[in-house]
């Protein structure tokens, strides 16, 4: 098999993805956003051994003539390269349109052009606030930010070339992944290096009644890896959760229990979005991942959960990082 392109490689979901592939042998080229300063983000944490096994390209998925070039002589793509932050979004749309959906076309541009099989990267926010529990695939779309717009924008442009070129395509729609390697700006994460920091009292989220659907994040890329020579998924839209969900009061609590340090947890007005911008609730149907990709997460239930936020509580322990008063998409 030729090289896999891996964009967006240097992020949470993207670095974890390019490791197991490199584990399980298969030739990587990964996408990293061009910066002055020469960093590969979360590629920079893998052992030296993985990371010398990967070709590292540079550039932005917005610049159509390169991403040409780097997908010839490729043999599939994972396209994750995308602006996630939701608050940033309201200040910025345009940066989020210009990334998350144009950057998605000429991805899907060279493709075309090369007859290379995508997939694309969703997410559970596209949803908004769901109508039905638990949301199947062919709920409706219904985002409440600018950057779940720019997402539906690009998951719809996906499926024309899937169905306009024939184009062989899958988008995989993960839910709220967590673990190692996750940015602050998350809730796990966030409420791990507030609750952890001797420096702070209190612990400061949003609206901690909301609920999420959280899948650790070995249970996601293996459903990324299920994906590889999987013929039947060609046009489909597959999530990727667990079927249960948690709200964020009740994971603070929790986290204050596996640390054994009890903090009190209060609302900051800056971090509550008003009723048209916050999504209620999030909990998927995982059934068609069950069928089509044979999948099914390792973490599952209140027991798998309680497990993996340990396994995150403790890498974030070992890796001694701070929490920082700003604001965060929690």
């Amino acid at each position: 098999m030729k090289k896999i392109f891996v964009t967006g490689s240097e992020g949470f979901l993207g670095s974890h993805l390019v490791e197991k592939l490199i584990r399980k042998g298969y030739s990587v080229k990964a996408l990293v956003l061009y910066n002055s300063f020469n960093k590969w983000g979360l590629l920079e944490r893998l052992p030296k051994k993985i990371l010398n096994e990967i070709e590292i390209v540079t550039g932005d998925i917005r610049d159509n003539d390169l991403m040409d070039r780097y997908i010839k002589n490729t043999s599939m793509i994972f396209h994750l390269a995308a602006l996630i932050g939701i608050p940033y979004s309201f200040i910025a749309p345009k940066s989020y349109l210009e990334t998350n959906t144009y950057g998605t076309l000429n991805i899907l541009n060279a493709a075309k052009k090369y007859n290379i099989k995508v997939i694309h990267t969703s997410t559970s926010e596209v949803y908004g606030s769901p109508i039905k529990i638990p949301i199947k695939e062919d709920h409706r779309l219904f985002p409440q930010s600018p950057y779940a717009a720019s997402k539906t924008a690009a998951d719809q442009i996906a499926m024309a070339f899937y169905n306009s070129f024939n184009l062989p395509i899958t988008i995989i729609r993960p839910f709220n992944t967590f673990g190692p390697r996750q940015s602050l700006r998350a809730v796990i994460p966030t409420i791990i290096t507030q609750t952890l920091d001797k420096s702070i009292g209190l612990i400061k989220l949003g609206n901690v009644n909301t609920t999420r659907d959280f899948c650790f994040v070995d249970d996601t890329i293996n459903g990324f890896l299920k994906t590889i020579n999987n013929n039947k998924i060609i046009g489909e839209t597959i999530n990727l959760g667990t079927g249960k969900e948690f709200k964020i009061k009740n994971i603070a609590k929790l986290i204050g229990k596996i640390t054994k340090i009890e903090k009190k947890i209060i609302t900051d007005s800056k971090r509550i979005r008003n009723k048209n911008r916050e999504v209620i609730r999030l909990c998927s149907s995982n059934k068609k991942a069950q069928k089509l990709l044979n999948w099914k997460p390792k973490y599952l239930g209140l027991s798998g959960f309680k497990h993996a936020v340990k396994l995150t509580v403790d890498w974030y322990k070992a890796n001694n990082l701070k929490s920082k008063n700003k604001l965060y998409n929690i």
